[in-house]
């Protein structure tokens, strides 16, 4: 059996799957896109599909932290979608 790829979740610090995480990706362009299949080109960020997680990492700006830039609301909000719409 082929192991399982490991990612720590930026809200609980916990080691999970890589395929049971979301992948958060900012790009060259500095556009930041949520990955659902992991493929895309950039700078990763993982998070648990769990909105406890993804409270955390608003209130304590880790997102804002790891990508160095400002991260609007708009995208919290379509990460929000994505995480209740399992």
């Amino acid at each position: 059996m082929k192991k399982q790829p490991q990612r720590t979740c930026m809200g609980c610090n916990e080691k999970k799957d890589k395929k049971d995480l979301i992948r958060i990706v900012k790009s060259k362009d500095n556009e930041i896109s949520i990955d659902r299949i992991g493929k895309k080109e950039g700078r990763g960020a993982y998070i648990c599909d769990d909105e406890k997680c993804l409270e955390k990492v608003i209130k304590s700006k880790r997102l804002e932290k790891v990508f160095e830039m400002q991260i609007t609301q708009e995208i919290y909000e379509s990460l929000r979608g994505v995480i209740l719409d399992k």
